[in-house]
């Protein structure tokens, strides 16, 4: 008898754990007017979700660098004076060595939701953590690196990526640095494998993307708080940010950034705003494979921008092997839900 009751009370705990997190998972509603949404028309537990330029009718997720809106250039940048390097190639058959642009096209995702805390019960430093940052993907392996031990890797991807007014994972607290790796998913490790076959160059496609990066809190003191309100078009006081900056990253990105701005609810004290960004850096030369990967049949569905833009057939899982807009939603909807959780 106290057997079962034992059993009973744990399942109907289970239960509640269940029913409590299922409260808490957030859906994604697609708006093309985020900037403009009304806080009022918010829904619990949904997310507010845009990762499409202006108002395009079409599939336009990538902008150009030089095209970036200037407000977001300044804070999802890897810094506010980053500008696309110069880079040194040797030659080839359609360019002399030497030194070039290196131009950038990025993915721009935005989202918003509302927790049901107000802003001064919130400790955003909490979440500088590398458990936090563990349960956002579990397909992508961390572990925690010294500052010391930062290694650019192979140019030219760490090229201009050096921040000229701190050294990466220093002069903040708290903040973590982090080394992680990917193994991409599916089909598309069958699909480099081939194209590494077919490619003369000595350089060769990886199946892992590899990157370093460092995780901070960012205090209201931190922070442009006219410059914020701007960035989120919210006119609310700007309460903390949680920021990660990709530095260094092996293939296809050349930066990354997610930032995370907290502010106070206009309408409601007891509420928290959290306006969310992931910023994406591409080599716009990657982009132009299409003939490449096109002329060879079994790799027509491997175009990188289809397969970046989870348009392929070689697309598959819920990371970053599923493209970038599945992506980048499946990491807000998860920090979403952590963020609403932890009461």
């Amino acid at each position: 008898m106290k057997m079962c009751m034992r059993h009973a009370i744990a399942l109907v705990g289970l239960l509640g754990s269940l029913s409590c997190a299922g409260a808490q998972d957030f859906r994604i509603e697609d708006s093309r007017l985020l900037g403009n949404a009304d806080l009022a028309q918010l829904k619990p537990d949904t997310i507010l979700f845009n990762d499409v330029r202006g108002d395009a009718t079409g599939a336009d997720n990538l902008i150009p660098f030089a095209d970036w809106n200037p407000v977001q250039r300044k804070f999802l940048s890897l810094f506010p004076s980053y500008t696309e390097p110069t880079i040194v190639k040797a030659a080839s058959a359609n360019h002399p060595a030497g030194p070039v642009a290196e131009k950038l096209v990025m993915y721009i995702a935005q989202a918003r939701f509302v927790l049901d805390r107000a802003p001064g019960t919130i400790d955003l430093s909490r979440y500088v953590t590398l458990a936090f940052v563990q349960k956002i993907d579990p397909a992508i392996k961390h572990t925690l690196l010294a500052a010391d031990n930062i290694e650019k890797f192979t140019d030219p991807q760490g090229t201009g990526n050096d921040n000229p007014q701190r050294k990466w994972c220093t002069g903040r607290t708290p903040l973590i640095c982090i080394q992680s790796s990917y193994k991409l998913e599916g089909r598309i490790p069958i699909g480099i494998l081939l194209v590494n076959k077919l490619r003369d160059s000595a350089k060769k496609v990886s199946d892992h993307i590899d990157f370093q990066s460092e995780l901070s809190q960012l205090t209201p003191t931190d922070l442009d708080q006219e410059g914020i309100k701007q960035l989120t078009g919210i006119d609310a006081p700007v309460v903390g940010a949680l920021e990660q900056n990709l530095f260094y990253v092996n293939q296809i990105m050349k930066f990354g950034k997610m930032f995370a701005v907290f502010q106070a609810d206009p309408a409601d004290t007891d509420k928290t705003v959290v306006t969310a960004f992931v910023a994406l850096a591409i080599d716009e030369s990657v982009l132009d494979k299409k003939k490449e990967y096109e002329n060879v049949p079994v790799l027509r569905n491997l175009v990188p921008a289809q397969v970046l833009m989870g348009e392929s057939s070689f697309n598959s899982g819920d990371s970053i092997s599923a493209g970038l807009p599945k992506y980048a939603r499946n990491q807000i909807r998860t920090i979403a839900g952590l963020l609403a959780r932890d009461k």
